[in-house]
């Protein structure tokens, strides 16, 4: 049975994340995503802020509004029997009361956690100080609420475009070891990134996909559109179409 609270459901969520297997969070960016991917079994969902933004025509980056994302998180929390934790990019506004106000929004949301970036869209890194301030922010509005939510505090720092590659691991490491206390490590996994099981054997407790599942589903459709519009054949799709009459009972009033 599902926990009936949002803090039972943080409280499970939180546990999750302590083994003894590692926590693999794929990403869904709507409610029809979300619920093909609960019903493959997985005891936790994350959003997916780029996939949500393409979804509604936006770049990513924090081109669509706070209350756009929430809007859509909410609609999944609202589907999901499982604890759902919301890609809040970096916070939707500079400083910790914009992230405490993005955390009540998550909450309102139906959500029990959230991912908080120290990014910024001029391909820039919020400072240390600041981003430490933001997640303590985050923390005691969760705290006022009675849901202690699961905070993901992410690094950009191999986003850095300006800085070589070594000193990007250097700054990654500064800034992870600096937002430690947020919890466990967690890293995006997919192609390009060992294996789950390879992760697991290196400490890492927690794996998401970010937008690589929306990618992948992108790719599929242009592969069978191109096909479609050169050939007239559906050869891309066989075998991978989801039954009608099971998309309608996924998809059908909740229980």
């Amino acid at each position: 049975m599902a926990p009936r609270t949002l803090r039972d459901q943080a409280e499970v969520f939180r546990r999750l994340h302590q083994g003894p297997a590692i926590l693999v969070l794929p990403n869904a960016w709507d409610v029809a995503s979300a619920r093909v991917l609960e019903e493959a079994g997985f005891p936790a969902l994350a959003t997916s802020s780029a996939g949500v933004a393409w979804a509604l025509g936006y770049a990513d980056g924090e081109r669509i509004t706070r209350g756009e994302m929430l809007e859509v998180v909410a609609r999944i929390a609202a589907r999901v029997r499982v604890p759902l934790t919301a890609d809040m990019e970096a916070g939707y506004g500079p400083g910790p009361e914009a992230a405490a106000e993005t955390a009540r929004g998550v909450i309102a949301a139906g959500a029990v956690g959230l991912n908080l970036e120290d990014g910024t869209n001029e391909g820039r890194l919020v400072d240390v100080t600041l981003h430490v301030e933001r997640i303590r922010a985050v923390r005691e509005a969760g705290r006022a609420a009675g849901v202690p939510l699961v905070i993901n505090a992410r690094t950009d720092a191999f986003e850095l475009p300006g800085l070589p590659p070594a000193q990007r691991f250097a700054e990654a490491v500064r800034r992870a070891n600096a937002y430690r206390a947020a919890g466990p490590l967690n890293v995006i996994a997919g192609p390009g990134a060992p294996p789950i099981p390879e992760l697991e054997r290196l400490g890492v407790r927690r794996a998401s996909l970010g937008p690589r599942l929306v990618q992948g589903t992108l790719g599929l459709l242009a592969r069978a559109a191109r096909e479609l519009r050169e050939r007239g054949t559906y050869a891309t799709l066989a075998d991978l179409v989801v039954p009608f009459a099971e998309l309608q009972r996924l998809l059908g009033p909740p229980p």
